[in-house]
């Protein structure tokens, strides 16, 4: 049991889900900091408080979200922490049903409670703390959160019931925050939203993503640009034109697509067809022929026929995406696919998932066995024993292929570019040595 003393209250910021959670959290300790509060991310350390930052946007992620919520209880009740608070999506959407399942948490928060959660931390809302928060992630990358909340109405996504509709930062804030970031020694900025096409639409009534790109790539020490969740319905052509004219934005696009089959596209309400999809595909390609693309698609989506799929996989083998995920449906509260038959039993949708899963790792081996004997200008994240652990302009932190370099033949620096001959290649990652 641990006994009180008058040190400075430790609060540990959990965060779970993804890199938009991350950001938030991010912010979140930024404000704390700037109340001279003592924050760690993630600490094994012990703690007082803990505030956890959910996700609930699959079931997966659901699931993981409560069992650590659980397990902090578990340590409040064993007398190691002292308070325990959740915020984020999960809390957002399910606050009532986790007061009356978890009553233990002390508070819980929602998406946009920002400024309660830091008051019961005894902290204070400071506005003026445009672009500074605590990054979570190595020195030299940090994401950019352009906007919130999402005007889709996809209809298996629950996103908009729990962030709400789309807001954009200004272009002149997010410009700040960016050489903020450079001048602390960022070199890769990963922009982030529910959808970065959409930028621009609410505060300037048109799409502003290459205007924010145009300025973002004059901000000094920013070296990679790089874009995630596209949405393809209207794609802005003008970012095209940005991505193959300026070295600085990278030649890499994370666009879920989520299907092929136009009739699963319309019940899905994508607002485009499988011609407008390929189409896309084809204008990107001829742009930038060396463009990395990732995607992600939903398999066993009500509808989904034994010949619809077999579009899908025989779509996926043709298109040969660089970097592909794949997710199984499952139906989520208040939205409008909840209301069909969920029609597609869970072995099959397990079964398609591990099928195109294994397609794409032949298609991923293949395409790293060309790369084999070419040199790639990469950074290095991290260091594994004796490993470095790079990255080219065509992988994204945590989610894409690794470079691998062996420490003890080799001293690469961290957060440094250095040009790398590829050596091997497996399905996942590839393996050089500084030229």
């Amino acid at each position: 049991m641990r006994t009180k003393s008058a040190h400075k209250k430790k609060i540990n910021v959990v965060t779970l889900g993804c890199s938009k959670n991350l950001y938030d959290s991010e912010v979140l300790m930024g404000q704390l900091e700037a109340s001279d509060k003592k924050v760690v991310h993630e600490s094994a350390e012990q703690s007082d408080i803990v505030v956890i930052n959910t996700c609930g946007f699959i079931g997966d992620a659901k699931e993981e979200s409560i069992n650590t919520i659980l397990d902090y209880i578990h340590e409040k009740e064993a007398g190691n922490v002292e308070k325990v608070f959740v915020t984020g999506c999960l809390s957002e959407r399910y606050k009532p049903d986790l007061e009356k399942e978890i009553p233990n948490v002390d508070e819980y928060f929602g998406v946009n409670d920002l400024p309660n959660l830091l008051k019961v931390l005894g902290a204070d809302y400071k506005k003026e703390l445009i672009g500074e928060r605590v990054t979570t992630t190595p020195k030299h990358y940090a994401y950019l959160k352009i906007s919130e909340g999402c005007d889709r109405t996809c209809s298996f996504c629950a996103i908009p019931l729990i962030r709400g509709k789309n807001i954009s930062q200004p272009i002149e804030k997010l410009v700040k925050e960016a050489t903020t970031l450079a001048e602390n020694g960022v070199k890769e900025l990963i922009l982030i939203a529910q959808d970065l096409t959409y930028y621009g639409l609410d505060i300037y009534k048109k799409r502003r993503l290459a205007d924010l790109l145009k300025e973002l790539v004059k901000i000094e020490g920013l070296e990679w640009i790089r874009l995630h969740y596209a949405y393809p319905t209207n794609f802005p052509k003008d970012v095209i034109t940005m991505m193959k004219n300026e070295t600085k934005v990278c030649n890499y696009l994370d666009i879920p697509l989520q299907h092929i089959n136009s009739e699963i596209l319309k019940s899905m309400r994508r607002g485009h067809t499988r011609e407008v999809t390929e189409n896309l595909l084809i204008d990107l390609r001829n742009s930038m022929p060396d463009v990395a693309i990732r995607t992600t698609l939903i398999v066993g989506y009500p509808g989904e026929t034994e010949e619809k799929y077999e579009e899908l996989k025989k779509w996926v083998i043709e298109t040969r995406f660089d970097r592909l995920g794949v997710f199984s449906y499952s139906h989520e509260e208040d939205t409008h696919a909840e209301k069909l038959d969920d029609d597609v039993p869970e072995d099959v949708k397990q079964e398609r998932v591990a099928e195109i899963m294994e397609l794409q790792a032949g298609i991923s081996f293949e395409l790293n066995q060309q790369k084999v004997g070419k040199v790639f200008r990469c950074i290095f994240d991290r260091q594994e024993t004796a490993y470095y652990i790079g990255r080219t302009q065509y992988d994204s932190p945590d989610v894409d292929n690794e470079v691998i370099v062996d420490a003890n033949k080799h001293k690469v620096e961290l957060g440094e570019f250095v040009d790398i001959r590829i050596t091997e290649a497996t399905d996942f990652d590839l393996i050089g040595e500084p030229v």
